[in-house]
């Protein structure tokens, strides 16, 4: 596999979004095959390099599957309902 950003790795992996794993590891929280990076724009090679966020090891995700739901009509899917409608059932 080719060479990506470190951030995005973290991104695409669920740690973080992209933004806030440039703070992490501008903080100190990331390191690289036991190295703590604090460099912005390092790559890795996500095959061969081992790395770590706060201490745990982040692995590559499998792909992602999606599922379309349809919901139907009459239900209310929602966790706490704006407009405090009586629904019927």
């Amino acid at each position: 596999m080719e060479e990506v950003r470190l951030q995005k790795f973290l991104a695409n992996n669920g740690v973080c979004s992209r933004r806030k794993a440039e703070e992490y590891i501008l903080n100190g929280f990331v390191s690289v095959n036991g190295n703590i990076v604090k460099e912005l724009g390092t790559k890795i090679n996500p095959d061969k390099d081992e790395i770590e966020f706060k201490g745990k090891k982040v692995g590559k995700q499998d792909k992602k599957v999606y599922i379309l739901l349809n919901k139907p009509i009459g239900y209310v899917t929602t966790t706490k309902d704006q407009f405090r409608k009586k629904y019927s059932s």
